[in-house]
C-alpha cells in the first residue's frame, strides 16, 4: 500500500505497524508511543501520532473512535465489530462475523450508497464484574 501512495515503509512506521499488531489490546496513540519508545528511545510522540494517522489512510489498520470514548488504534485492517465496557473502557473484538444484510437493509431504506458500517457494543467485561459482584446485575 505505501508504494501505491509513494510512501516508504519506514523504520518508525513499520516499528509502530509491528507493535500494534503484537497483541489485541486496541491502545491509544499514547499508550502505543510507550510500547514502541522502548524500541526506539528517539522515537517523538508526534512522529507516532503522523504515522498512524498514515497508516488507518493507508488501510493498515483501524482508527476506532466512538462517541465519548479516547480514539484507539487496531492492527486488524479488516472490517470487525468492537465491545468496549462503559466501566473501565476496555476495548475487545466482538467474536461475530460483520452483516452484509445489514448494510444492504439500510441501503434498501434510503438513498446512500453504504460504503461500510461501524458496530461497538457495550457492557460490562467480566473483569469488572467480578471485581464489584452485585454492583453490576445479570439481569440489568
Amino acid at each position: 500500500m505505501c508504494k501505491e501512495r509513494n510512501l516508504r515503509m519506514t523504520r518508525q512506521r513499520q516499528g509502530i505497524l509491528e507493535e500494534l499488531r503484537k497483541d489485541n489490546n486496541h491502545p491509544s496513540a499514547d499508550e502505543l508511543f510507550g510500547r514502541v519508545r522502548k524500541q526506539m528511545p528517539r522515537i517523538s510522540l508526534g512522529t507516532v501520532y503522523r504515522n498512524l494517522e498514515i497508516l488507518s489512510e493507508l488501510g493498515e489498520i483501524q482508527t476506532i473512535q466512538m462517541a465519548g470514548s479516547l480514539k484507539r488504534f487496531d492492527g486488524v485492517a479488516e472490517n470487525h465489530y468492537h465491545i468496549r465496557c462503559v466501566n473501565c473502557d476496555r476495548l475487545i473484538d466482538a467474536p461475530v462475523q460483520v452483516s452484509k444484510a445489514l448494510e444492504n437493509a439500510v441501503q434498501v431504506r434510503t438513498d446512500f450508497r453504504i460504503l461500510g458500517h461501524q458496530v461497538e457494543f457495550t457492557g460490562i467485561c467480566p473483569e469488572c464484574r467480578r471485581r464489584t459482584p452485585g454492583a453490576f446485575p445479570d439481569n440489568a
